[in-house]
């Protein structure tokens, strides 16, 4: 004899419940996506002569370089001021996007 298992999957969940929290998940990630497309996040080095500015996806977006950061004699130390201060910004873009996005949604995107 069949057991039966009402709805067929689930173990009861009816399809409509399941279609809802999906909905539900999918609004909840396309607005924690606007957040992050719109977010402005700086990380700055060197005592604020160098400063980046990432989306909530780390994305570069933009740079400010103060004169005086700017030797020609040494570039290298330039190119070390802008790698921190986006790393800076990076991480805190990254713990902006595990704060927005939805549990469970977390490494989808």
């Amino acid at each position: 004899m069949a057991k039966h298992f009402g709805g067929g999957f689930g173990g009861g969940m009816n399809m409509n419940a399941l279609m809802q929290q999906a909905r539900k998940m999918q609004e909840q990630v396309a607005k924690a996506q606007q957040e992050l497309d719109e977010a402005e996040i700086e990380g700055t080095s060197g005592g604020g002569l160098v400063t980046v500015t990432v989306n909530g996806h780390g994305a570069l977006i933009g740079v400010t370089i103060k004169p005086e950061a700017v030797d020609p004699d040494d570039i290298e130390m330039l190119e070390d001021l802008i790698i921190a201060a986006y790393n800076e910004a990076s991480a805190e873009a990254e713990e902006m996007k595990n704060e927005v996005m939805p549990a469970g949604a977390n490494g989808m995107f």
